[in-house]
């Protein structure tokens, strides 16, 4: 198994988009991924929340890693 590793410029949106590494990871590992632009590809995955956002309650939380496959790892570009 790849591992997965976070871009500084991932790694700096965690708190302004509330994403945690373990979500990104489970979201690549356990959900299809499609095609997206510059030749990355996506997933998504939907994850319980029911907690307030920006002043607007929200039941889930959709996490949606956009990453590059490597030959010996996962890079996250943006979610």
């Amino acid at each position: 198994m790849k591992p997965i590793r976070l871009s500084d410029h991932a790694k700096g949106y965690i708190h302004k988009r509330g994403f945690t590494p373990p979500e990104v990871e489970e979201t690549i590992r356990t959900t299809p991924w499609t095609p997206a632009e510059l030749n990355r590809l996506e997933a998504r995955k939907d994850f319980p929340f029911g907690r307030t956002w920006n002043g607007k309650v929200y039941g889930t939380k959709q996490v949606k890693p956009v990453f590059v496959d490597e030959p010996d790892e996962i890079v996250v570009v943006t979610v």
